[in-house]
């Protein structure tokens, strides 16, 4: 086999292997492997090597792949059957009966850390046939972005696919909480605590109670109901009463309960008693019928301090999957840092295409399947995960693509477009597959004569006398200044060429196109006029650029949103 031929087959194989792209020190290795005499050659081939990956690379990874299939089939490596993620089973979990939540604070939309455990949370009530509740946590007055309880709702309906049974808002809830606070006082479980915070601490780490905490019962229901009219902020705090000799001091006596008079978006100034995190949740879990929670494992002690508050209530406790977080080196999900942004306008909002955010990438084609299998590779698992924005995205791209794959029908996209005329060149009617893996799914036609747009980037390589295809219609080449007419076959490119091109027709009649791209920059060009026939939401893919969504129709051009490779 000629040697430049080996290099072709060994540079399809690793592009096939790796979306399309090869790597030259992997067709140096695959040589060398076969022949080690070539080392002393490897400067000289470095450059046919190089030559070669720049032209498979304006392949599809479609066209590699056929092309390696005819050429050299025994290195086609055999897909692998992928596995099937399975959630383990749940402890004490009956079909029908399973009740789960996810309870975000409403201090914006969903983000990507939001997405992994409300689909773990989802995809276990569609195992069980269970329940799920979307609970949004809005206790805090101080931290509530108002927007956010519409959006939340959205979003959970949109990443579930329609599993939510229900949305729980606690602001609406107080009765509940101040019910259980009264019988806790009344039981002798809670006090009223006045004492100054920086006491009462140094009081605590040396396994002492304070003074409030023995104070007769009549003294305590009589400083609970102060809490709602005569107290002012920071001057009372209701604490349960736990082990004061506990080894963790962050169990012993901390606060169920805080005066705080901040203006509430849904309530106003109404209510100023509001209930903390623990004891909010735990009314809410036993009114709601809870049987069983994925929380991150930050919240390992929460759980422990809400053990009390069980054993007190003589309630039973749901079983509890303690989950790791996703850490990303380079990627900012916070909802209060990302508002400012936005507030400021540096960004949009909050479906702007450079924030990971459930919105944006809705937006750019992501489907909330993808979503749920990404959060299934990845596990109920205790360890952290730290990640590259790089590193995850490759993992959502790869299950999107699964699913989205299907229905993307392909398209000519040509960037930037500059007008040739190829001399000589036959009137021929091209036809192309819609979906070349679904070729059922029908055919594309255009009319060519001798005038052609290609892309400008396209235009600066192509060199004086290489054979250049525009692809599955002709061969060309470069004389001087003009472009003549070399051959329709693409055997004969095969054998000599040097660059497949992308083209459209200039007579035809083509639809001018921008695509909004991850930096919020626009490529611009023109489509082929098949693209006209898509609705604002469809996907499809512009070849050699990857998925795109159709975000609006124009007057006078279409407006895509890209999705990923």
């Amino acid at each position: 086999m000629d040697i430049k031929e080996k290099i072709r087959k060994y540079a399809l194989q690793n592009a096939v292997k790796f979306n399309g792209k090869a790597n030259p020190g992997a067709v140096i290795g695959k040589l060398l492997a076969e022949d080690p005499n070539l080392k002393s050659k490897i400067k000289d081939l470095s450059r046919d090597i190089q030559d070669i990956i720049k032209e498979i690379s304006n392949l599809s990874v479609k066209e590699q792949e056929a092309e390696l299939k005819r050429s050299a089939p025994e290195l086609l490596e055999k897909k692998k059957v992928e596995k099937k993620h399975e959630l383990p089973e749940l402890k004490n979990a009956k079909k029908g009966k399973v009740v789960m939540r996810f309870a975000p604070s409403p201090s914006g939309p969903m983000h990507l850390g939001h997405a992994f455990a409300i689909s773990l949370s989802s995809e276990y009530c569609r195992k069980y046939q269970g329940q799920l509740i979307l609970r949004i946590e809005d206790t805090n007055p101080e931290n509530i972005y108002e927007p956010a309880y519409k959006l939340l709702a959205e979003d959970g309906k949109w990443i579930t696919k329609n599993n939510i049974s229900k949305v729980m808002i606690q602001s609406d809830r107080l009765g509940y909480y101040y019910d259980y606070a009264e019988k806790l006082v009344n039981m002798g479980k809670a006090y009223v605590c006045t004492c100054n915070t920086d006491e009462f601490r140094t009081l605590i780490f040396k396994k002492q109670a304070c003074p409030c905490r023995n104070l007769k019962k009549k003294e305590q229901e009589l400083r609970f109901a102060k809490m709602f009219a005569e107290y002012k902020p920071g001057e009372a705090v209701l604490r349960i009463k736990t082990d004061i000799e506990h080894p963790n001091p962050a169990m012993r006596d901390f606060p169920l309960m805080r005066i705080n008079e901040h203006e509430h978006p849904r309530t106003g100034t109404k209510q100023r008693v509001w209930p903390l995190m623990n004891l909010a949740v735990f009314v809410d879990d036993v009114e709601s019928g809870m049987t069983h929670i994925i929380r991150a494992k930050d919240h390992m002690d929460n759980a422990k301090r809400q053990e009390y508050l069980y054993k007190y209530f003589k309630k039973p406790i749901p079983e509890t999957l303690f989950v790791g977080r996703i850490n990303f080196i380079d990627l900012r999900i916070s909802c209060s840092k990302t508002k400012v942004l936005i507030e400021e306008g540096k960004y949009t909002g909050w479906d702007d295409i450079r924030i990971p955010f459930l919105l944006a990438l809705k937006r750019r084609g992501y489907q909330p399947e993808a979503f749920i299998k990404h959060s299934l590779d990845i596990g109920v698992s205790q360890n952290d995960k730290t990640v590259s924005k790089e590193e995850f995205f490759k993992a959502l791209n790869h299950f999107n693509k699964e699913i989205i794959e299907e229905k993307a029908n392909r398209y000519f996209f040509i960037e930037d477009p500059q007008q040739i005329v190829i001399e000589k060149a036959p009137e021929q009617e091209v036809e192309l597959d819609i979906h070349p893996d679904y070729p059922k799914k029908g055919k594309r036609k255009f009319k060519t004569k001798n005038k052609f747009y290609i892309a400008k980037e396209d235009l600066k390589n192509i060199k004086e006398g290489e054979l250049i295809r525009l692809m599955d219609c002709l061969n060309f080449t470069k004389k001087g200044n003009k472009f003549v007419f070399d051959s329709l076959e693409y055997e004969k490119y095969k054998e000599h060429g040097k660059l497949i091109i992308h083209w459209l027709p200039l007579e035809d009649n083509l639809v001018n196109v921008e695509l909004l791209m991850p930096d919020n920059t626009f490529k611009k060009g023109v489509a082929e006029k098949s693209v006209k026939r898509l609705k604002p939401g469809d996907l499809c893919q512009f070849e050699r650029i990857g998925f795109v969504r159709l975000d609006q129709k124009e007057k006078d051009k279409l407006i895509f949103w890209y999705g990923h490779r």
